[in-house]
This record gives C-alpha cells, sequence and structure tokens, in this order.
C-alpha cells in the first residue's frame, strides 16, 4: 500500500514540476515572439524610409529614447537592433523554436555564419541546452572542434537528425575542453584527481562528450585469472547503441597505454555487451600525444580506440582555425595519394 501513495505522489510532483516548465517556456516564448514581432515593425517601417540611408539607426535611436523611460534596459538601442537582427534572420514567424528563449536567439543571432547558426539551434532545440549551455558550446567552439573530423553538411545532417553516427568520430571531440573542472594550472596531476572533478562535475562532463552519452560505472573492476584490473570510467552511448571506455592520463600518452586499453575493449566486446550491440569504443583522455606514434600503434581500419587530448581552459579561436586547417591539409595529402 505504502509504495502505491508513494508512486501516486510522486505522478503528482511531477505533474506539478511539468505544469511549471511549461509555464516558464511559455513565458520565455512570448518573450521571443515579442522582440520578433518589435523586429518586423522596424524593418516595416525602415523599409518605408529607405530612400534615407541612415533612416533605421534614426528610428531605433528615437524609439528608444521614447519606450525605453517607461519599460526599462529591455529596449535600449542595442536591444532594439537585436530585434530588427532578429527578424531578418528569422522572417518566418512559425519556424522559431519553442524550446527557445531570448537569452538563447541573442546568442545564436551573433553567429554570422548561417550553417553554424542552424548546428547550435538545432543542438540547443534537440538537447534541452539551456542559455547558459549553449554559451558555453559556443565559447568551447564545440563545432569547430567536430568539424575536426566531420564535415559541415555531415554535421548538420546528424544535427538535423537526418542520419544517426556511423562511428565514434562524428560524435567525439578533440580536444575536449574541462574547463568547468576548476582545476588550477600546475605541471602534474594524479589520474584520480581528474577523475575525481569529472565525477563531482558529472553532468558538465556529459554534456561536453557529447549527445546520447549516459554514466554507467568508475574504476570498473577486471579479474583475469588472478590479476586484478579497474577500467577508470564506463560509459554508454545510446546513439552508437555500445559500450565507451575511459582511461586518463595526465601525461603523454604512449604506445603501452592504448596496448592497455585495447585489452580494455576487447573484455567488454567479449564479456559485457550483448549481440545486438555494437563493438565498444575506448578513449584515452590524455593530457599530450603524438599523433603519428597514435597511427602507426592502430590499425589503419581501427575504429574503435581512440585519443583525444584534454584542455583545461577554452581554447582560442585561432588556435583551433589553424587545427581545421592543419586536418583539412592532411586530409587531402592521405586523398592525393590514394589517387595516385
Amino acid at each position: 500500500m505504502e509504495h502505491v501513495i508513494e508512486n501516486f505522489v510522486a505522478e503528482i510532483r511531477q505533474i506539478i514540476s511539468d505544469a511549471r516548465t511549461n509555464a516558464v517556456r511559455s513565458v520565455d516564448f512570448c518573450r521571443v515572439q515579442m522582440y520578433w514581432n518589435i523586429g518586423r515593425r522596424i524593418v516595416e517601417e525602415e523599409q518605408k524610409g529607405k530612400v534615407r540611408a541612415d533612416y533605421g539607426s534614426y528610428l531605433i535611436r528615437n524609439l528608444a529614447l521614447r519606450i525605453e523611460p517607461d519599460y526599462g534596459s529591455g529596449f535600449s538601442v542595442r536591444q532594439l537592433e537585436r530585434s530588427r537582427q532578429f527578424y531578418r534572420l528569422y522572417p518566418i514567424a512559425s519556424a522559431l523554436r519553442t524550446q527557445l528563449n531570448w537569452m538563447q536567439y541573442k546568442l545564436l543571432i551573433s553567429i554570422s555564419d548561417p550553417v553554424k547558426r542552424e548546428y547550435y539551434e538545432l543542438e540547443a532545440a534537440n538537447n534541452g541546452w539551456t542559455g547558459r549551455e549553449l554559451e558555453r558550446q559556443i565559447n568551447s567552439q564545440l563545432y569547430e572542434r567536430l568539424l575536426l573530423s566531420n564535415d559541415k553538411q555531415g554535421l548538420l545532417a546528424l544535427a538535423r537528425k537526418e542520419r544517426i553516427p556511423e562511428n565514434p568520430y562524428e560524435i567525439i571531440k578533440d580536444p575536449m575542453v574541462l574547463e568547468f573542472l576548476g582545476l588550477e594550472h600546475k605541471p602534474k596531476y594524479y589520474e584520480e584527481d581528474l577523475e575525481s572533478a569529472l565525477i563531482e562535475h558529472l553532468q558538465m562532463f556529459l554534456l561536453e562528450m557529447g549527445a546520447g552519452f549516459s554514466f554507467v560505472a568508475r574504476q570498473k573492476r577486471i579479474l583475469l585469472e588472478d590479476d586484478e584490473y579497474f577500467v577508470d570510467l564506463v560509459l554508454y552511448n545510446r546513439l552508437l547503441r555500445c559500450f565507451v571506455i575511459l582511461e586518463l592520463k595526465t601525461k603523454k600518452l604512449t604506445h603501452q597505454d592504448l596496448g592497455q586499453l585495447q585489452m580494455y575493449v576487447n573484455y567488454f566486446d567479449r564479456y559485457e555487451k550483448l549481440s545486438d550491440e555494437n563493438p565498444t569504443v575506448g578513449i584515452l583522455l590524455c593530457a599530450d600525444k603524438n599523433n603519428e606514434m597514435v597511427k602507426l600503434t592502430l590499425p589503419k581500419d581501427n575504429r574503435s580506440i581512440m585519443a583525444s587530448k584534454y584542455e583545461l581552459y577554452l581554447p582560442k579561436p585561432q588556435q583551433l582555425l589553424t587545427a581545421v586547417k592543419t586536418e583539412i591539409a592532411a586530409w587531402e595529402e592521405s586523398q592525393s595519394s590514394e589517387n595516385d
């Protein structure tokens, strides 16, 4: 009887929680619609005076002078200019997403690349990101990091849910940015320090890992005859439909590290995964790595082992731009070699 009552109470709590969430979302979307309509009217009025090149700026300045004293800073010149830009980028009202609030749309309209903007818009809506989460993903250059192993259209197709990921390279990033751990800049960390910080910030870590990840185990014990081994972290990805094993290394990666991870992957494939699940993926999260050594250590057709460098601070845009250009050049060179 007690169990029935507890379930009933839990259902009522969920109804109340859902209603409150929907009420907040409704208010947030009303604000989005308000700024869209303001932007629409500014553009319509601006077009009437299009013979004057500076008419739009004049119109917005005078509008702000009239309404900001009554309605506050949400209707300043800057906000009204954003409203105009918002309408120009999203001229169809029905295309606005009810899951997104004004803070998120402000972040989106600041992105000039339309493909990049659509990617973040789709991912924010699909994954229920908050405004702060979207801001963090933009600032950590999520889009650029994923471009290191994907093409633009392929990345967008995943966000549009036109296809599911076919291999781990499509969703796992290199480098991974772990600035949310708040770790100080020190010359050396122990693996257990990094692991404890990741567990403490598990929600942010899974967000950084990408779509579809869930936590399974920490320090998973493996017994091989009389020898004990412990896997640092075990995750599961529902899109790839496989276990994902993480080994943490706070030093430069070695070929011995790759061999140990391969053993863990083999163990999970033989003793843990179900027959209808895909092969296990292993990720070595390391402080530094030699990409050429990784390529030579692993088979050419390798799809099970990945090495990803972690960064404790947000990367600078120029660093990622250089990395993207390097990867593109390497890919073009490999294609040229194959054609020869």
